[in-house]
């Protein structure tokens, strides 16, 4: 796990200093670790493969996340002890599990809005369509709608993501997804308190750069640059969650005979355990980049009628279709099925606006209908879950501990969060 402790450089400095000593213990047993006191002079930690578990229950079970404390020391001792236990590796993997169970529930939420389109015919990078931005709780600060920051209470502005009806493209769906998850992590209360309206900004990439976003911006902070998935395969499947990153042509742009479809912008839902497994055997994803390129020479020599063929064949695996392919296909048409059997493709699962949330082989298979003449390459993009926005939600938990925040108004579907 010492790829997990290189993320973690820098954590150190910024929860020494984090207020409300005696809070961190309960924070770090809602994150899953259990405590016990022995006749023993120094602690014994064991921490595990926390990420490559499913869940914090399975994890548990298998004794990970445990520590045994000497039952002479102070409290003073034992408080400073717990403050270092922030900076495990297991902790950052265990916050991991809500930090997946927080884009899930965004995720599924943005794609049960039938509000939230995508549309070539859009005035403008966003569209808020005929009752406008303000309405919807946006404020434009670039012109053509490259630039939108949340006008009031952060949380009303994303729950119009989940069931207004709003238009853009997937580079701002990534975004959007993004910025739900923090809203799911933190609740609504506290996500109005912690971020500014600036920090929330949404629009085309090279505009947030020129922000204070979280995202891509000036307060961004340290980000994890790891394109090809090396490092985050080496870790576990729960490295994954929550990243975003793309689907993107090899071939130059006059390859392409669909500009909407020229990438896919995604952040990652889940990771199958076969899937990581997978992943870490092939060292991320240029190995399946590869595959990529395979898939699309055999779709080359299968040519024939329909705009979603592929989908049918691949994905819906139709027995009609399948069963009128000329008898010269079918072998081919085996040998992409075994190609996209891999777990991989059936396993690693990502949101993508507005085709929602499905694996990764979906999308290729799809690609070759609406892109044919380029083969298409995975990519994680830059992203500061597991550096930045982990240590401001730590020391955000640690300040409402010591002073919690007056409840805010919540929509029906985060009671209880």
């Amino acid at each position: 796990m010492a790829l997990a402790g290189a993320l973690l450089a820098g954590v150190a400095a910024a929860t020494a200093a984090a207020p409300a000593p005696a809070c961190t213990q309960p924070l770090l047993e809602e994150l899953g670790w259990r405590f016990s006191d022995a006749p023993i002079n120094a602690p014994v930690v064991h921490g595990g493969p926390v990420c490559e578990r499913a869940d914090l229950g399975q994890a548990q079970r298998a004794g990970d996340l445990r520590v045994q404390l000497p039952q002479g020391w102070d409290p003073t001792r034992r408080a400073d002890f717990m403050t270092t236990l922030l900076d495990d590796p297991a902790t950052l993997c265990a916050y991991a599990f809500k930090l997946g169970q927080a884009t899930r529930r965004a995720t599924t939420q943005l794609q049960d809005n039938p509000g939230y389109r995508f549309s070539a015919l859009q005035l403008g990078w966003i569209g808020f369509g005929a009752r406008g931005a303000q309405a919807q709780g946006w404020q434009r600060f670039r012109s053509f709608g490259r630039g939108y920051a949340p006008a009031g209470r952060n949380s009303v502005a994303l729950q119009h993501f989940y069931d207004g009806r709003v238009r853009s493209e997937c580079g701002v769906g990534r975004q959007v997804a993004q910025l739900a998850t923090q809203r799911e992590l933190y609740g609504d209360a506290a996500f109005d308190a912690e971020f500014t309206p600036g920090e929330l900004s949404i629009g085309t990439f090279l505009t947030l750069h020129e922000t204070d976003s979280i995202l891509l911006g000036r307060h961004a902070g340290e980000f994890l640059a790891d394109g090809k998935a090396r490092k985050t395969a080496q870790l576990g499947r729960q490295a994954f969650v929550g990243a975003p990153g793309f689907i993107e042509h090899v071939f130059d742009s006059r390859y392409l005979d669909d500009i909407n479809n020229q990438a896919e912008n995604f952040v990652v839902v889940d990771v199958s355990d076969a899937a990581a497994r997978a992943l870490r055997t092939h060292d991320g994803f240029a190995h399946y980049d590869a595959i990529n390129r395979q898939i699309w020479a055999l779709a080359q020599r299968m040519p024939g009628p329909g705009p979603r063929r592929f989908e049918r064949l691949l994905v819906e695996r139709d027995p009609v279709w399948r069963n009128g392919l000329p008898p010269e296909q079918k072998p081919l048409l085996a040998e992409l099925d075994a190609l996209l059997d891999d777990p991989f493709y059936q396993g690693f699962v990502i949101y993508v606006h507005p085709r929602g949330i499905r694996p990764v082989g979906y999308h290729i298979a799809r690609l070759l209908d609406r892109n044919p003449r380029t083969p298409f390459a995975f990519e994680l993009g830059l992203h500061n879950l597991h550096t930045t926005l982990y240590r401001r939600w730590i020391d955000a938990r640690l300040r409402q501990c010591d002073s919690p925040p007056a409840a805010s108004p919540q929509h029906n579907s985060h009671a209880g969060r």
